[in-house]
């Protein structure tokens, strides 16, 4: 019995019934495993496939930069071109036909009202004006002859002379002596003007700007029937005329008495001071604008009629409108707009009235209140309610949006930098 182990001393049954349980054991927990190992798969796939989702969402979302409506907190600079022209400008015309005899002022002269500057030569008009002057000595003398006559006869008739009928007949006849008489006068008269523009004379101070004819040239004062020739052209420069057409949108805001100033692109530095002389006080319907004259001394001389200038209105605070980048708007079919971003990070499509173009900055005339933000160089399949993530500018991108304005009003709203949103993951 010695050396005997405890389960041979068992009956057989119990052994046999133990192996079972402990093999019931070992297929439970084997299937425990697997279907740990399953569960744990199953949740590794699922949290795989949450992940995978939310990634595609991420990136299915358009990532874009956005700026807000900027405006001047200080007068408006209002910027535009100006063409400048002289007080005074007249082409000098002969009214007379003849030869230029003599000239006395080239371009560039300054000459005074009055100042002579050209003889012509008329040798026809003088001789129509000698035949003239004959047929007035004729017409004094038979009108003469024929008042003597009618006064005879009138004082013939009291007496009963001389009939009537007779008398009735020396009056008229002295009548119409007298018209021939004073029409004689008149064509005396009239060439006597004629002659009188054998001289060319200056019509006001100024400078000859155009010298277009020489000693010997034909000149023909258009009474043939074929086009005037200018002889010279006179114009008074110190004081000058500027014409500046103002867009629809800022013509309540330029008024007469108003002061502006010019600039030079040779010149962008010095300033010339100017007053608002006159506005047509209407708008032309095919450019939206309209036409103001601006005064502007120039004793100096330093502003050349015909120059281009630029004209500088300064505006009230109120008439600064919203300025944008010129990347953040997109021109339609139905109009120009500008995509905004909602507080649920959706698109939104604002449609907008364009203003006055200040080179990097373009004026929003209507359409925005001032708090949108909007997408900078949106895409052109870019929908209302798409789905977008707000992000930061990269700091090269920053640096170009906001960039100098053309304009010194638009240079305002540009010069805190644009304001942007930071991104909400």
């Amino acid at each position: 019995m010695e050396g005997k182990r405890p389960d041979e001393s068992a009956p057989h049954g119990e052994r046999t019934r133990g192996s079972s349980k402990r093999s019931r054991w070992i297929a439970a927990g084997a299937a425990i495993v697997v279907l740990a190992l399953a569960a744990q798969g199953i949740w590794s796939r699922h949290d795989a496939q949450a992940a995978l989702e939310r990634d595609a969402q991420h990136a299915a979302q358009l990532s874009v930069e956005v700026v807000q409506p900027q405006k001047s907190t200080a007068a408006l600079d209002l910027v535009l071109p100006g063409n400048v022209q002289a007080f005074l400008d007249t082409p000098i015309y002969a009214r007379t036909n003849g030869y230029l005899k003599k000239w006395y002022a080239d371009i560039g002269a300054r000459v005074k009202a009055g100042q002579l500057l050209a003889e012509i030569d008329t040798p026809e008009v003088d001789d129509q004006l000698k035949a003239a002057r004959a047929d007035l000595a004729n017409a004094e003398a038979n009108y003469a002859l024929a008042k003597s006559t009618a006064e005879r006869w009138t004082e013939m008739l009291k007496s009963n002379s001389v009939s009537k009928q007779e008398t009735d007949e020396k009056v008229g006849d002295m009548l119409a002596k007298k018209g021939t008489l004073d029409a004689a006068r008149f064509n005396v008269a009239r060439l006597e003007k004629t002659q009188s523009f054998q001289k060319v004379f200056a019509p006001f101070d100024g400078i000859v700007t155009a010298r277009n004819v020489d000693v010997g040239a034909l000149i023909d004062a258009g009474s043939a029937g074929g086009p005037a020739k200018e002889l010279f052209h006179v114009a008074q420069a110190d004081r000058l005329r500027v014409y500046v057409n103002v867009p629809q949108g800022y013509a309540q805001e330029v008024k007469a008495r108003q002061t502006a100033y010019l600039t030079l692109t040779e010149a962008p530095s010095k300033h010339y001071p100017g007053t608002v002389a006159r506005a047509s006080g209407a708008v032309d319907p095919q450019q939206r604008t309209m036409l103001v004259e601006v005064d502007v001394e120039n004793s100096s001389g330093d502003l050349l009629p015909g120059a281009y200038a630029q004209v500088h209105f300064a505006l009230s605070v109120q008439a600064a409108p919203f300025t944008l980048p010129g990347n953040a708007f997109l021109f339609r079919p139905d109009g120009v707009k500008v995509a905004t971003v909602d507080a649920q990070q959706h698109v939104k499509l604002v449609r907008v009235a364009l203003g006055t173009d200040y080179g990097t900055r373009v004026a929003v005339a209507s359409g925005l209140k001032g708090d949108e933000l909007v997408i900078l160089n949106p895409q052109d399949s870019i929908v209302d309610g798409a789905s977008v993530r707000v992000v930061h500018p990269k700091a090269s991108g920053a640096a170009a949006t906001s960039g100098a304005s053309g304009a010194s009003g638009a240079a305002d709203s540009s010069g805190a930098g644009e304001q942007t949103t930071k991104a909400q993951e």
